[in-house]
């Protein structure tokens, strides 16, 4: 830990700052949300169907706006996106916790949503930006605030909750708000057109001068017509479905093995520790190993074909008798499925740095937080249909009596997107483009 806290060191100010930053949004976040459906459903009452409407409105507000924020961080600034999103998050986790009608639960769970959409790709274009040749150490570092987030928010939501929730979301708002006026005060204002000159004195010839700019649209068009950039971003939406089960498919696996008592909730527990624990404690000498051993594009491929790989423990248990009763069946309701959570998790270490570094490379470092916007995007649509057939899958398998079959599909996804990244990177699709020719500037 030590060493890790020297490396944020060793960055200039405004990406210690954006690092520290992300840890509370995702500590402000995870310590409200997990408890959120219990809330809607029992202290308000409101139906299941209701309360998946009202989740999917925060998801879809936030997945579908990504490229609005990522232009808009490019347009006006990353630091006015930043603290807008703040705020708007603020707003929107204090009127949970403050109002019981179904449009006003509306309303703050899409604010909650767009807040996201507004933030996390000016986040991300900033930290590439102040980061500059460091910045795959620096997602490595960022990916530990990260999961430390996730990791201490739900426990810290647990105590708060023990209150009351709406306890809960005012303390979430109150977060929020001290995180923007932090962001105001203390983070340095950069926009798109700073990044080329940052750190080698001079713009990069592929940017718009300040001041002059092309439409939105043509933005867009230029950004939907850079097939190496849309290539991958449809490879990696293999790595996010997979990441994912750790909150849906592995779960749903130990509560069938052990039930909703005590000793399920404990093995539930025990799968996201392994994979915050791990991150914290990896991130940073896996990245460091990674990068003087292999391109990132054969990186990306086998932290891909790790995630796969993952599922291989839970393929072997189904081959297991089930045992009646004991520690014998929490065992195999635990263990299979804690060293799947261990094996994405480093799958994700090994691929996630370089995930974001070859976003910017394939931008031509240009537009960066309009093509992290899209990238969201895409992968947020793939998500959601995943998650689908995923869950589609788990439970006709098991009606069939074929409790292998969704690992098995889930292995093979991991290894074709694997091959897909591979062959990216085999054809030099994976490499930063030639810089651009300035482009004619429309009104």
């Amino acid at each position: 830990m030590k060493g890790t806290l020297a490396q944020v060191r060793s960055y200039e100010r405004s990406v210690q700052l954006l690092m520290v930053n992300q840890f509370t949004i995702n500590l402000g976040f995870y310590m409200l949300m997990p408890y959120l459906a219990a809330h809607l459903s029992g202290t308000l009452g409101l139906a299941g169907w209701l309360v998946g409407f009202v989740l999917g409105v925060r998801n879809f507000s936030q997945q579908g706006m990504f490229l609005i924020g990522g232009t808009l961080a490019d347009r006006f600034g990353y630091k006015p996106l930043i603290v807008a999103g703040c705020v708007l998050r603020t707003l929107g986790f204090a009127t949970l916790g403050l109002v019981d009608s179904l449009p006003a639960l509306l309303a703050a769970s899409a604010a909650t949503g767009f807040a996201g959409a507004l933030f996390n790709p000016a986040v991300r274009a900033y930290l590439a930006a102040d980061a500059g040749e460091r910045r795959v150490e620096a997602f490595a570092l960022f990916n530990v605030f990260y999961q430390a987030g996730i990791l201490l928010g739900p426990v810290v939501g647990m105590v708060v909750t023990g209150v009351d929730f709406r306890f809960t979301c005012l303390v979430s708002a109150v977060i929020f708000a001290l995180l923007s006026i932090v962001q105001i005060r203390a983070l340095p204002a950069r926009r798109a057109d700073d990044t080329g000159k940052q750190h080698s004195g001079k713009q990069h010839p592929g940017k718009q001068r300040p001041g002059k700019r092309e439409s939105v649209l043509s933005e867009w068009r230029s950004v939907a017509a850079n097939p190496p950039f849309l290539l991958f971003s449809a490879a990696m939406i293999g790595s996010y479905v997979l990441s994912f089960q750790v909150y849906l498919s592995l779960p749903l696996e130990v509560r069938r093995l052990s039930g909703d008592g005590e000793a399920g909730t404990a093995a539930v527990a025990l799968l996201f520790a392994v994979s915050g624990l791990s991150t914290i404690l990896l991130q940073t000498r896996v990245t460091a190993w990674c990068k003087t051993r292999m391109a990132p594009g054969r990186a990306l491929a086998w932290g891909l074909a790790l995630m796969g790989l993952a599922f291989l423990p839970l393929l072997a248990a189904t081959a297991l008798p089930v045992p009646g009763a004991g520690l014998g069946r929490w065992l195999l309701a635990a263990v299979p499925p804690a060293f799947a959570a261990l094996l994405l998790a480093l799958g994700t270490m090994i691929a996630y740095p370089f995930e974001m570094d070859v976003i910017v490379r394939l931008s031509g470092d240009r537009l960066v937080a309009t093509h992290y916007g899209l990238y969201n995007t895409i992968c947020g649509i793939g998500i959601t249909l995943g998650n689908l057939l995923t869950g589609a899958a788990l439970d006709g398998a098991r009606a069939a009596g074929m409790s292998a079959l969704p690992w098995l599909v889930l292995l093979a996804l991991g290894f074709a997107c694997a091959a897909a990244l591979f062959g990216l990177h085999r054809t030099g699709r994976l490499t930063a483009p030639a810089p651009a020719e300035p482009q004619p500037v429309t009104a």
